[in-house]
């Protein structure tokens, strides 16, 4: 009966032990943008860290390339609300989107 109560509490102790002991891993990396045909316009480069900058603080990333020209928009318009950017600067992070948009 001692040696039942024992190994009964080695297995709650060993459970405890391995459920709250490791650390939460770091958040993985934004994906990188996919390589474009042609450089970035100076727009389209504003665009880009304001993608990272804004749209970063509060979630993860999506790949540009995530979704097409015609999904981003009603995406852009939820989160510029929600981020409070102005028009000027969502045409920026539109025409960036656009650029790797599928």
């Amino acid at each position: 009966m001692k040696t039942l109560r024992l190994l009964a509490g080695c297995a709650l102790a060993a459970m405890a032990v391995s459920c709250g002991a490791g650390k939460a891993a770091p958040p993985p990396p934004p994906p990188p943008p996919p390589t474009a045909a042609a450089p970035l316009t100076a727009q389209q480069e504003e665009g880009h860290q304001l993608y990272e900058n804004n749209c970063g603080k509060c979630h993860d990333l999506f790949a540009p390339n995530s979704y097409s020209k015609k999904d981003w928009v009603p995406i852009l318009a939820s989160m510029q609300k929600k981020a409070k950017l102005e028009d000027a600067d969502m045409v920026k992070i539109k025409a960036y989107v656009e650029v790797y948009a599928k």
